[in-house]
């Protein structure tokens, strides 16, 4: 991947979230202010950062990418370096805490579709391809993500969507990380969807898609979306949601030992009170090492949003690590030494022998029974209460023993406890 050093065992960062402007500080950027957000994210021992330029404001013309700002990504990249740490970048941002950030090229007067137009897409193309050249000779760049949750623009809810079907958001996932990997080839390239590519019924970005087209797989995990609601803040349900993600995205992996990314998790308030925030933090990162394969954890996020900014949903101002004048809250302490820990055992986890087989096909259309409320989610947290470790396995792959020895399952179950037959089945509806 890069010519550093890398560490041994998943690897621990942050989403590096300016604690000057929050991302708008591209705008007027400010190395001395980077320089010191990344000095206070390295004193907690992490090893990597993702970062992410606002769209627009790079390429603010679908023919023009902004020389100064592609040199100012690489001035925080090269800061970022200067500490030990390895950068992630965003591409197409797209979608950040509520907010979008689309080029003028493609809306109002100029409205075409992010995903199926082909300009724009050749305007993407080219867009994604410079970031990742620019940065290519860099040793600390790790690779590109192609958008924060680019996803979220393609169906319901979002208020203005750019429709398209499964098949038309596979041939444009496949086309961006190509033009990544045409930029700088070998790094590590992917793409990350919000929850609703796992949970929600018709959304044509496929679970499939997630766990095959690029380098690793990306979960994102937040207990807001229902799982802190409906079970409470002290709920296995809550503490196991991060591995949940990471495990049930193995299931429509074809390579059995995929590397699995929980590239977003963060201590959302009201759903986990700020007195809870350092426990949840620790719980989590607890049960995600427990997943073999696990390629890293980067919290959300570095820095809180400074309150002078206006508009955002209240829990977004305080969910980093560091305050806004970067003072380590409960929950950084709380990661710093859960990683601490993690590096002085480095303990690899066993594998998963107990698999619930889950009875969708590859492109899932009706996957709404691994949300939340859902009878498979319902299962799994059973599993995990009664102190199981539930790995998640597809119904087509449960009578494959080649595949089961290579993920070193020995044992099936299924939601409702009824087989399928295999050695030693169990009851998961107990």
């Amino acid at each position: 991947m890069t010519s550093r050093q890398q560490p041994t065992g998943p690897r621990f960062g942050v989403n590096y979230t300016p604690s000057q402007g929050w991302f708008h500080h591209w705008l007027d950027f400010d190395l001395d202010a980077v320089r010191a957000d990344l000095d206070s994210v390295a004193a907690l021992g992490l090893d990597h950062v993702r970062v992410f330029p606002l769209w627009p404001l790079f390429q603010p013309n679908r023919t023009l990418i902004r020389p100064r700002a592609v040199e100012q990504l690489g001035l925080l990249v090269d800061a970022a370096g200067e500490r030990g740490l390895d950068v992630a970048v965003d591409g197409l941002q797209g979608h950040l805490s509520s907010f979008d950030f689309l080029p003028a090229w493609t809306r109002t007067w100029h409205r075409r579709n992010l995903f199926t137009d082909p300009e724009v897409t050749d305007g993407q193309a080219v867009y994604l391809r410079t970031l990742a050249a620019s940065l290519a000779e860099r040793p600390n760049f790790l690779g590109m993500t192609l958008g924060n949750e680019i996803n979220q623009f393609s169906g319901d809810p979002h208020p203005d969507p750019d429709r398209v079907t499964p098949g038309q958001a596979g041939e444009w996932l496949a086309r961006m990380l190509a033009a990544c990997e045409a930029g700088a080839p070998g790094r590590l390239h992917l793409h990350a969807a919000y929850d609703a590519a796992w949970y929600q019924d018709d959304h044509p970005f496929t679970p499939a898609q997630a766990a095959r087209l690029g380098a690793v797989t990306a979960v994102h995990s937040w207990v807001f979306n229902g799982t802190a609601q409906r079970y409470g803040p002290e709920s296995t349900a809550v503490a196991q949601h991060a591995a949940y993600l990471v495990e049930l995205s193995k299931a429509w992996a074809t390579d059995p030992r995929r590397p699995v990314w929980l590239q977003e998790v963060g201590a959302p308030a009201p759903h986990i009170a700020p007195d809870r925030a350092a426990g949840f933090t620790r719980t989590t990162v607890a049960a995600a090492l427990d997943c073999p394969d696990l390629w890293g954890i980067t919290w959300w996020c570095s820095h809180d949003v400074d309150r002078a900014l206006a508009d955002f949903p209240e829990l977004e101002y305080g969910l980093g690590l560091l305050t806004n004048d970067r003072r380590v809250k409960p929950a950084g302490r709380a990661l710093a030494d859960a990683v601490a820990e993690a590096r002085a055992t480095a303990t690899a986890p066993a594998p998963r022998t107990t698999a619930l087989v889950v009875d969708l096909p590859a492109d899932a259309p009706k996957r709404s029974g691994c949300a939340p409320g859902g009878a498979y989610f319902e299962a799994f947290m059973r599993l995990a209460a009664d102190g199981a470790r539930p790995a998640v396995v597809l119904a087509e792959r449960a009578a494959d023993p080649a595949y089961l020895a290579a993920r070193g399952i020995t044992e099936l179950v299924t939601p409702d406890g009824s087989g399928p037959q295999g050695p030693g089945p169990a009851a998961a509806g107990r």
